[in-house]
């Protein structure tokens, strides 16, 4: 996912994440991790993510708006603006054989 977030509250955008990292590790996914802005002035933010299907991603996602810890994870993003938008993007991973991810079907 890119985002672009409010430099200004980064703070909050890092509680976000830490949640959402939290959330994916226990539905069934793999958190890649957030990247931040580091230096200079940027508003942009990246996240990876991996499931191991498509069904997987699909189970997960029947959670957003129904869940409690789904609904407070985006909470903390809707009460403090620290995302000014987001954009999903789906994409198959090509991984060095040595990689601990799954591989995707040839």
């Amino acid at each position: 996912m890119e985002y672009v977030i409010d430099p200004a509250k980064i703070d909050s955008f890092e509680r976000f994440g830490h949640r959402w990292m939290e959330l994916v590790n226990r539905h069934g996914g793999i958190h890649h991790g957030y990247f931040l802005p580091a230096e200079g002035a940027s508003d942009k933010a990246f996240a990876l993510f991996s499931f191991p299907s498509l069904a997987a991603y699909e189970e997960y996602r029947t959670l957003f708006g129904n869940d409690p810890d789904f609904i407070e994870a985006d909470r903390i993003r809707d009460d403090s603006g620290c995302v000014l938008r987001y954009e999903r993007t789906f994409m198959r991973p090509l991984l060095p054989p040595s990689s601990p991810l799954p591989q995707p079907p040839a």
